[in-house]
């Protein structure tokens, strides 16, 4: 099925704001849309109908950053609390975007309306308090990072790859958790949201986004594999009216010959 689609007046950079959710609610692909589209960026999804499950992007606003567990997994960990207060997103904004990455079912990438230069443009990450809690505290499957003495170099790292015409261009990696100080009082897990500089991508039309951790097994990563993201370069598709107006000045350049 074709991805949902939404536009906004004005777009410097993709909010989310114009998604229609309920207060403390989410969109997770369950309508088999297979992503969202937001002046002229689609976020991908895969919806297991059979398993209620997801991967790639959702949407959300909800605020619990106390409540561990996967039921909790559409969770800035940025938010007011398990009952509300500021927002979750970027500058206290209601809606912001949360990737899942898994290895079996990919999805978690983004497709442009044009090939777009990224110097200069970028988006805000955080954790989700699934993940969050999880390194903070561990739990039934994964690790508490830094171990029981606290000295495990532990880590979460999100990669960053832009793509031009199906070919790989650059990368990023931004570090939601790192525990690999030798002073260790400054081991860190992300709480705020941080800006992440995309000029290393270079000219892409689609962005992938894949996760790696120091907990693993011989299945993969023990770490949840999820991250929030906010404010992401918008690339409007030209309106109606922007394509009319072009369209008649390039008469008029004929006419001027």
């Amino acid at each position: 099925m074709a991805a949902l689609t939404l536009n906004s007046a004005t777009a410097a950079v993709v909010t989310f704001e114009t998604v229609p959710l309920a207060s403390k609610s989410y969109w997770d692909g369950s309508d088999g849309s297979g992503g969202i589209t937001v002046d002229g960026a689609t976020f991908k999804n895969s919806y297991t109908p059979t398993y209620s499950s997801w991967t790639g992007f959702a949407v959300s606003n909800t605020t619990d950053t106390i409540t561990p567990g996967w039921y909790n997994q559409y969770s800035a960990y940025t938010g007011g609390g398990a009952g509300g207060g500021a927002g979750g997103g970027a500058g206290g904004s209601a809606n912001y975007a949360v990737g899942y990455y898994t290895t079996y079912d990919y999805a978690a990438y983004v497709t442009l309306a044009s090939l777009t230069n990224m110097a200069g443009k970028g988006a805000s990450f955080t954790n989700t308090t699934y993940a969050a809690l999880s390194m903070l505290d561990g739990d039934g499957f994964a690790k508490k990072f830094g171990g029981a003495t606290g000295n495990d170099a532990d880590w979460l790292m999100l990669t960053i790859q832009g793509y031009a015409a199906g070919l790989p261009a650059g990368a990023v990696d931004f570090y939601l958790a790192d525990y690999r100080f030798a002073d260790h009082a400054q081991d860190y897990i992300v709480n705020d949201w941080r800006q992440v500089d995309f000029t290393p991508l270079g000219s892409v039309d689609e962005l992938r986004f894949t996760m790696s951790s120091s907990d693993n097994n011989i299945y993969g990563m023990k770490t949840p594999s999820y991250f929030a993201m906010d404010n992401f370069p918008a690339v409007p598709e030209p309106s109606a009216a922007l394509l009319l107006a072009l369209s008649g000045m390039g008469c008029l350049a004929r006419r001027k010959r």
